[in-house]
């Protein structure tokens, strides 16, 4: 173990929250360790300013609750405490031992408790130890980093500041062992190396084709809950390289990775949808899991809406059939919740009302609460290579209109075949 001082690091109490420093108090106050560790330490050690802190404390979950009023108990597979000030939450967790290694066994002393599957997978683990044994059971050397803010000291035992100056992502212990035990690790791997602009540790990264089918056995709402991760943080483009790279993106979404590997188009669309989405996040616009999804299984929806066609079904009955059997699929590998998939649904089935220029009902489509969504999804399709007989602008010139002169323009636009719609249409006498 190294213990680096004061006078040789840069991290600094101003820096961490008010809330964060409350909580080491009281606990060191109640004869306990604790210590700000994980993804803060690594941030404040780089210049960083995190707006999120964890501690690690050799108080068992019950102890911390009862210290704190404003707090309590969650999970089942990691039991872990929050502790509520105001609209922040400090995640509190309890030092973690060493499990038995022997599937489908539990181990059990003083309460604690862990269970393996037979493959290996990590099903629950609440064996409580010591700082170091906590240190060596962390994902990544970079995330084992732990903050004393009372003598003001960094712990490290497992090499995360070296791997720190050397920008490296490496897993703690033999990999394919840590894969083994949870799966989701690789994910954190491509994350964290996609996030900080790191490289991933040779043995780290090797370790990762032949484990890459555990990750099917990882619960798809689990998998959700790391799409969120993945997508939504502001590095969703290079996260997605990382995930193409290691050939990982078929486990969270195989239909789309199949139709990518053999389009140019689909790889540029759902590429454009992480490029934008990381645009917005970068100017603090909000953003929706269901924008980015609706993009991550459009190749598979626009396929089979057309097959459908091409058997005799109209165009909008086939996308429903098609949405309905997209998201059908993909939910048997990642959760996607009904509140996201609905919006989904309908950006998809607006790109067919966005084909209809003509009449009122075009010129009402603009103040529909979908339109601005499925305006920008259509924008990334042209600008993936797919023709759409330049729709794009028309939109983008048509929405700036007062309504009156929407409804003037729309009523000029041309039905198909080239002859204008006319109300009360009436047979010349010689028909």
């Amino acid at each position: 173990m190294k213990i680096i001082p004061r006078d040789q690091h840069c991290v600094s109490r101003k820096n961490i929250s008010d809330g964060a420093l409350k909580v080491m108090s009281r606990l060191r106050g109640g004869g306990h360790q604790a210590y700000l560790v994980g993804g803060a330490v690594r941030d404040l050690l780089l210049g960083g300013h995190p707006k999120d802190f964890d501690i690690a404390t050799d108080a068992t979950p019950e102890t911390v609750h009862a210290l704190f009023r404003n707090s309590r108990i969650i999970g089942r597979r990691f039991r872990i405490v929050h502790v509520r000030f105001g609209r922040e939450i400090i995640e509190v967790t309890t030092f973690r031992g060493h499990h038995d290694s022997d599937p489908e066994q539990s181990a059990e002393a003083g309460g604690n408790r862990s269970r393996q599957s037979a493959s290996g997978l990590l099903l629950r683990d609440n064996v409580y130890g010591t700082l170091e044994e906590d240190a060596v059971r962390r994902d990544l050397t970079v995330n084992a980093l732990y903050y004393d803010s009372g003598n003001f000291e960094v712990f490290d035992h497992v090499d995360g500041l070296r791997d720190l100056e050397r920008r490296a992502i490496r897993i703690i212990g033999e990999p394919a062992a840590r894969y083994t035990e949870d799966p989701v690790r690789m994910l954190r791997v491509l994350r964290f190396a996609a996030k900080l602009q790191f490289n991933i540790e040779p043995h780290t990264a090797r370790a990762i084709p032949a484990c890459a089918h555990l990750l099917a056995e990882v619960p798809a709402a689990r998998l959700f809950d790391e799409f969120l991760k993945l997508f939504l943080a502001g590095h969703a483009e290079a996260t997605f390289n990382h995930l193409l790279k290691h050939k990982l993106l078929g486990y969270l979404f195989p239909d789309t990775d199949e139709h990518m590997r053999r389009d140019p188009t689909a790889l540029a669309l759902v590429r454009a949808a992480m490029v934008s989405t990381d645009q917005r996040i970068a100017a603090d616009k909000p953003v929706t899991p269901a924008f980015i999804l609706a993009a991550l299984l459009w190749p598979v929806v626009s396929h089979r809406a057309q097959q459908l066609q091409d058997r005799g079904d109209s165009q909008m009955p086939a996308m429903h059939s098609a949405a309905q059997e997209a998201i059908s699929e993909a939910t048997h590998h990642i959760s996607i919740p009904r509140r996201f998939s609905q919006p989904m649904r309908e950006i998809w089935e607006f790109q067919l009302r966005l084909q209809n220029r003509r009449g009122r009902k075009a010129a009402e489509l603009v103040d529909h609460r979908r339109f601005r969504a499925a305006y920008d999804f259509l924008l990334l399709r042209e600008q993936a290579g797919e023709d759409t007989g330049g729709l794009g602008d028309w939109w983008t010139g048509f929405q700036e209109l007062s309504m009156e002169q929407r409804v003037q323009q729309a009523a000029k636009e041309q039905a198909p075949g080239g002859r204008r719609r006319s109300r009360n249409r009436r047979a010349s006498p010689g028909a």
